[in-house]
């Protein structure tokens, strides 16, 4: 039974992450097809303040409801799991409340003298509202992960997404008219809107969610406050901090960027280009991944505490497997197609470049976040803090003295030396706290040398084919993609660095690592 449940929240995560990245992939594309780039600048811009809010009113709130909730479910006396929901959500009301009250206050400093852009205050304004359905979300979510239940978070994530773009839609054609500004709060309009739907959805989830859970508890739990803060606390000042550096990050991007170009409007355009449309697609393929992460790392985390180190060890590696023989393909494909991918998504040469440049740091990139999740899994939050905050300095260091000499080259320098930083910072303090060793030739060497392979099949074999038949460019795009990483995924099981069982949850093979 447990063993159904497992592979139906697997089934459910992965549905529901592909759905999701893939819908708001394509939003992506349809706003940039609307507002265009600038516009597409703008909205990041935007972004990078409601963030710094978002972070504020959450942070947190989630793991601290699925904790408490947890191990109040799991006793004799389950019913004090309603007291610690009440004093989760209403904390998580009153932070979502004081951020809302700040955001719509001071948007218009914020849009001045921070970003530097006044078009941004209305568009600040609009977000405001959404901040405290956000934050009773994030607890409302705590409690669904508690009980293992992932549909109701799921079908949230769904619907708001579909109230996004429904109200996005319906508005986007009366807005644009009106330029950029009026643009850019008809699409916050939606992200506001659709995060009260969602809350909405979910309170009534929750509601009915109760009904299994008694009223009244027989030995009421006292210091709930006291664990609710001591969960909450050291998260949020990790988010806090990491937080603001990224703000302060991405709102001098723009800057430095209009001091090479000289013009405010080509730097936005530049950094909506990359921010905007590029990296949207960067990190579509991650889906795949993230359903790994959220059902292996808990096991991690259990392998850890119990000190299974067997279990432990052949756990991490797993992770580390499948997340680089993923990310070579996405990375290789990126790479070999960037150029097509650019035209066809966003008839774009510029969104082209910056996949080519791109594509190669993906397998650092998704390394990155799947060894991050797996240090906080063993308890080296303090670690990736750390790792994080220096790679913020570094990150604002460099923007200040390369971008205004060499503009965009500079900021993708600027990733790459980001990405390289942290992927093995966090990789060396894996191996260091666990003892594990790299499979150099499993984990790396084959899965480069099949792509490489797969690679000069389709250029050699495939496109003089293609060419022949004078495919379309979009037609040409998808079936060399499609055909490299058929021949790819045939010689990662060939050489037998891994075969489809090693991709399921709970079915990975026992067997001695090269």
């Amino acid at each position: 039974m447990a063993r159904q449940s497992y592979l139906k929240n697997a089934a459910i995560l992965t549905a529901t992450g592909l759905v999701l990245r893939a819908a708001g992939m394509f939003f992506r594309i349809y706003l940039a097809a609307r507002i265009g780039a600038e516009g597409m600048g703008l909205y990041q811009l935007i972004y990078t303040v409601y963030n710094m809010a978002v972070t504020f009113a959450t942070a947190g709130l989630s793991v601290a409801a699925t904790r408490l909730s947890a191990q109040l479910l799991a006793t004799d006396d389950a019913a004090n799991v309603r007291a610690a929901m009440r004093r989760t959500i209403g904390l998580g009301l009153a932070l979502g409340l004081a951020a809302a009250a700040l955001l719509f206050a001071g948007a218009g400093l914020a849009a001045e003298w921070w970003l530097e852009d006044a078009r941004a205050a209305l568009s600040l304004r609009v977000l405001a509202p959404s901040l405290p359905f956000m934050s009773v979300s994030a607890c409302l979510r705590g409690f669904f992960m508690a009980r293992r239940k992932v549909g109701p978070n799921s079908r949230a994530q769904i619907f708001e997404q579909i109230v996004r773009i429904g109200v996005v839609a319906a508005c986007i054609d009366a807005a644009l008219p009106y330029g950029p500004e009026m643009s850019c709060a008809a699409v916050m309009l939606g992200c506001t809107v659709s995060e009260a739907m969602s809350w909405a959805y979910m309170e009534w989830c929750y509601r009915r969610e109760l009904r299994d859970v008694p009223r009244k508890a027989k030995h009421p739990v006292t210091g709930l406050s006291g664990q609710l803060w001591a969960i909450i606390a050291p998260i949020a000042a990790n988010q806090y901090m990491t937080g603001l550096l990224r703000t302060i990050e991405n709102v001098m991007v723009p800057g430095c960027l209009a001091q090479f170009t000289q013009s405010r409007e080509t730097a936005l355009s530049q950094y909506g280009a990359l921010k905007g449309m590029a990296m949207p697609v960067i990190f579509f393929p991650f889906s795949f991944l993230a359903t790994i992460s959220t059902l292996l790392l808990p096991e991690i985390t259990e392998a850890h505490a119990q000190g299974r180190r067997n279990v432990l060890e052949r756990l991490i590696c797993r992770v580390m497997l499948v997340t680089l023989v993923l990310s070579v393909l996405a990375g290789g494909l990126f790479t070999q197609f960037a150029r097509e991918i650019g035209l066809v998504l966003y008839q774009s040469a510029e969104v082209g470049f910056y996949l080519s440049v791109l594509g190669p740091l993906m397998p650092f990139m998704y390394l990155e976040s799947m060894v991050d999740g797996i240090l906080k899994g063993l308890g080296e939050q303090l670690s990736s803090f750390r790792y994080a905050a220096l790679d913020s300095v570094v990150r604002i260091a460099l923007i200040y003295l390369l971008l205004p000499r060499l503009g965009m080259k500079g900021f993708l320098f600027v990733m790459l030396v980001s990405n390289l930083l942290t992927s093995l910072l966090n990789l060396n303090r894996l191996l260091s706290v666990t003892g594990i060793r790299i499979r150099w030739m499993r984990w790396v060497v084959k899965p480069v040398v099949s792509f490489i392979c797969a690679g000069t099949a389709c250029r050699f074999v495939l496109m003089p084919l293609a060419e022949r038949a004078g495919l379309t460019l979009p037609v040409w795009t998808v079936l060399g993609a499609a055909f490299t990483s058929i021949i790819y995924a045939l010689l990662i099981w060939l050489t037998g660095c891994a075969a489809p069982s090693d991709f399921f949850p709970g079915r990975a093979r026992r067997r001695k690592e090269p």
